[in-house]
């Protein structure tokens, strides 16, 4: 294969970022639909050739293509590399990447059709997305952090998209500043790593760490700083709160960040430097801990959202700490097995919202019901989401998560929350099923700023078909995409075939049904199933009831356990506003600004007195001459 071919991958959304921003919107402004296209033809290129990159690497000897890379940095012993790392991983992020990015753009053309910054959004897309691939092909470290940041950049841009809105524009800070946070544990593990090894190279890091050349306590954290960086991109507890705040910008916005690139931007990172977790102990369980309880955590939360962004947004936490349980207790391949059948299901669920919004003009589910049928190919593309996402046999959530789940046996604490977040999991969204889609429609609400609600007075209804087709296309990958490991290949090909059984098909598809840990994990979905099934649609369980019933706990769940208080009120305003920043600002104020004005007062005060002796009259400045003749004289007399 030419080896220009993955770097093309990457520079076709640069190229479709360059031609938007430099010619569109300056000269075809009248025009916006040629943004739209510009773009969908770019990824839509790169989709196709990242298919082509991943049979390659799956013929190559290895699962590993040598691309020629290009001196980029030099600076004394310093030679820092502009090149690409192209195996199984990569491979496998590229096709998860640029299918999604596929998907949502032609879907946006549908959803943002009429917006005046429709040329802006679709460069943003095209800038997100070029860092996003930057990023899974970078070769070292250098690289990969500066796409890292540009990552952070492009979802600044597209979560405050409609910037004239407080709410949307808080959020944008919200997200830039927090993941900012876990970035300087990243930074740091970089330089530490640099002062310790001399290089930047992903592959030599590996080999170092393999070899046990970098190891003990400098290894575990490195290890714990890379995993900083990891939890702030994809929302770990304590660093989630800027995600469910994301849901201001557009929904496909939400799709893209929620599926495939910002909050997977983590969850790769953690993979790619897996060899360094695996010789700490302290780092790797560190990883299963904090994603085993983000995932119950941010589920709970789930429970009780009556915002359909909100709910998958919850979701999206609850699933991005499943696959950080995956990659410390199982290895890469179950990790980011659950990302990339993760992908397509998120993808398709935060469309179908946006498909919701599009025919009623609100999120707000209480506002909805009785969709089903005005709306019957959102309903069925969500619901086969829905599915997946529970984890039902035998769509293709339930071959990932079945595999975390399995992964976290020999760890009973884990795998008891790995369980209770199966039966939340499946609650929730059909809580939201039921809401929906379910019952009697409530009417709607009037579309609010940046909300692609149709004029109620017309009802629900279906969107376009270039809203739709995504919806079926992700569908189908929603159902069949777990099928690639169902003997074990997507393992294998990960890098992990010894520690996977080879068998047949037929044999893997329904012999996973005679094993004791599927069987339970699909009965607490079923059973999570049946209760918003009881409570939601039957109305056998009040909601109600088991509300005031449970007051407590949903006070707990729909305050968000008052996190977004302590860091605003608490740790910004009292901690560093008026505490932390109000002692720096005082000692700025009185001792440097303090010490700098009293040299300078005291300059000019000292100036004001000399000036004094200068009065103009000759006989005054020729008494000091003959007085400092006299000094001189004496002074030549007694030390002579």
């Amino acid at each position: 294969m030419p080896y220009q071919i993955p770097w093309l991958i990457f520079l076709l959304p640069v190229c479709s970022l360059l031609i938007i921003a430099f010619i569109l919107r300056p000269f075809f402004n009248n025009r916006p639909k040629l943004g739209g296209y510009v773009t969908i033809a770019a990824i839509s290129t790169a989709c196709a050739l990242s298919l082509w990159v991943l049979a390659t690497v799956i013929a190559a000897p290895g699962h590993k293509l040598d691309i020629p890379d290009f001196q980029w940095l030099v600076i004394g012993n310093l030679n820092v590399h502009f090149g690409l790392l192209i195996d199984s991983l990569t491979a496998v992020m590229l096709v998860v990447v640029t299918i999604v990015s596929l998907m949502v753009q032609i879907y946006s053309q549908g959803y943002m059709d009429g917006d005046s910054g429709y040329h802006r959004y679709f460069a943003f897309m095209s800038l997100f997305t070029a860092c996003m691939l930057g990023l899974i092909m970078a070769d070292n470290l250098v690289l990969m952090f500066l796409f890292w940041e540009g990552v952070g950049l492009g979802s600044y841009l597209l979560i405050g998209f409609w910037f004239h809105r407080p709410s949307a524009a808080n959020a944008a800070k919200k997200a830039f500043i927090v993941t900012r946070l876990g970035d300087v544990g990243f930074l740091v593990a970089i330089l530490l790593l640099f002062a310790q090894t001399g290089t930047f190279d992903t592959e030599e890091l590996h080999a170092l760490a393999i070899a046990g050349t970098l190891g003990g306590t400098v290894l575990t954290w490195v290890a714990i700083g890379i995993f900083s960086g990891a939890a702030g991109k994809s929302a770990q507890f304590p660093l989630h709160v800027w995600l469910p705040d994301a849901m201001e910008g557009p929904t496909p916005v939400s799709a893209l960040i929620h599926a495939a690139t910002m909050v997977a931007a983590g969850v790769f990172l953690v993979a790619r430097f897996h060899p360094l977790f695996e010789h700490s102990e302290v780092a790797l369980t560190t990883v299963a801990i904090i994603g085993g309880f983000t995932a119950i955590f941010a589920a709970s939360m789930g429970l009780v959202m009556t915002d359909i962004k909100r709910v998958l947004a919850y979701s999206t936490i609850s699933q991005l700490g499943y696959m950080m349980l995956g990659l410390g207790t199982g290895g890469v391949a179950i990790g980011i097995f659950h990302l990339f059948n993760h992908a397509f299901f998120k993808a398709l669920l935060f469309l179908g919202a946006g498909s919701v919004n599009h025919g009623t003009g609100t999120f707000d589910m209480r506002q909805m019901g009785g969709l089903r049928k005005a709306m019957p190919w959102t309903y069925a593309t969500f619901l086969i989401g829905s599915l997946s996402l529970a984890g039902i046999w035998p769509l293709s959530g339930f071959w990932s998560k079945d595999e975390i789940v399995a992964s976290a046996l020999d760890k009973p604490i884990l795998f008891y929350i790995a369980m209770l977040t199966v039966f939340m999991t499946a609650f929730y969204m059909f809580r939201a099923i039921f809401l929906t889609f379910e019952g009697e429609y409530k009417g709607g609400a009037p579309a609010e700023h940046g909300s692609h609600g149709p004029n109620n007075s017309y009802g629900p209804h279906e969107s376009s078909k270039v809203m739709v087709i995504p919806l079926v296309i992700l569908s189908v990958l929603s159902v069949f995409s777990g099928w690639l490991n169902v003997t074990g290949a997507f393992s294998s090909f990960m890098g992990h075939g010894g520690e996977v059984e080879a068998h047949g098909f037929i044999q893997g598809f329904f012999g996973v049904l005679s094993h004791p840990v599927p069987l339970i994990s699909l009965a607490v979905a079923a059973l999570g199933v049946f209760l918003a099934y009881a409570m939601y649609s039957a109305r056998w369980i009040s909601a109600e009831v088991m509300g005031r019933i449970f007051k407590p706990m949903y006070v707990l769940f729909s305050r968000k356990y008052w996190m977004d208080e302590l860091y605003e009120n608490v740790i910004v305003k009292k901690v560093l506003i008026n505490g932390v920043f109000a002692v720096l600002g005082l000692f700025d104020e009185k001792a440097i600004d303090g010490a700098i004005n009293g040299v300078a007062n005291g300059t000019v005060a000292a100036g004001r007195e000399l000036r004094r002796l200068q009065t103009g009259q000759l006989q005054f400045y020729a008494m000091f001459i003959v007085l400092g003749l006299v000094a001189i004289t004496v002074c030549y007399y007694i030390f002579a």
